[in-house]
């Protein structure tokens, strides 16, 4: 079982309407929302709709990447 965490991006099968194929999770549980980082429209799933509608997860988002320490 694949766990997700909210700011991972992932890929799915399918395009959006807007062309865009990558989305950020906002939010898990029951449903998984999730928004486009092309336009940026934010969609309510599932989870067995989402988990059949990924083909790859891309990794963490801006939000969960963390910048360089100074050891200080």
């Amino acid at each position: 079982m694949v766990r997700y965490q909210a700011g991972d991006v992932v890929r799915t099968r399918k395009p959006h309407p807007c062309g865009g194929d990558r989305w950020e999770i906002m939010r898990t549980g029951i449903d998984i929302r999730i928004k486009c980082l092309t336009c940026g429209r934010v969609v309510m799933l599932p989870r067995a709709k989402f988990d059949k509608s990924i083909r790859a997860v891309m990794g963490p988002g801006e939000n969960n990447k963390k910048g360089p320490t100074d050891g200080s």
